[in-house]
């Protein structure tokens, strides 16, 4: 179930730097680069602009968690969890080691907004939407609910026991610095990055 809202954005809530995740209470804050996933119950949120986040819940086994990804594919130097390939192989194998079974496991995912435009032809919001679905479709676990693409900022609180997803449209005062973090992120590490459909299984 997703239920699309508009609201203010508060205050951010950020990990350490070299946290996994930030835990708030029973509340978890996934950053760029983050994978976060729990066997007990979680309310988990992120904050996407060309980034996506994808949410993977076993709704047998209860169990379920967050990545964010800021760009498709692999690194060609490094492994790194801003990077598609990596952020959803963390995230399937994490769940696994939790208790989920693979077999059941569904996905929910969000994001991929042209908030920055000029990158490339083709905006890497749209680039990781399709890696998403290539990979989820590869790798046969069913993406039941997605919301990519338009031009505003979105807040996604995912529920790991339930596997609710709800998004909001980020308030247009909270855009400029969810742009300019990913950004400097994708200029940093673009000329890194390997653009390729073709997925390694595992």
């Amino acid at each position: 179930m997703i239920q699309i809202k508009k609201i203010s954005f508060p205050a951010a809530r950020t990990a350490a730097p070299g946290d996994k995740y930030s835990r708030l209470n029973n509340r978890m804050r996934v950053n760029i680069g983050e994978v976060a996933t729990s066997a007990e119950p979680c309310d988990m949120d992120t904050v996407l602009g060309s980034c996506v986040a994808v949410c993977m819940h076993d709704p047998m086994r209860r169990i379920g968690g967050m990545n964010h990804i800021l760009l498709p594919g692999k690194c060609l130097n490094r492994v790194n969890t801003r990077y598609g390939v990596y952020a959803m192989e963390l995230l399937i194998n994490e769940l696994m080691k939790r208790g989920a079974d693979r077999k059941k496991m569904i996905a929910k995912a969000f994001g991929g907004a042209c908030v920055i435009p000029g990158i490339q032809q083709m905006p890497i919001g749209d680039h990781n939407a399709q890696f998403v679905r290539e990979f989820l479709a590869t790798e046969r676990i069913p993406l039941v609910a997605q919301r990519f693409g338009g031009k505003q900022a979105v807040l996604v609180r995912f529920r790991t026991d339930t596997g609710k997803a709800v998004v909001h449209s980020v308030d247009g005062s909270y855009l400029p610095r969810v742009v300019s973090e990913e950004k400097s992120y994708e200029k940093a590490h673009l000329a890194d990055v390997l653009f390729t459909g073709e997925i390694t299984l595992f």
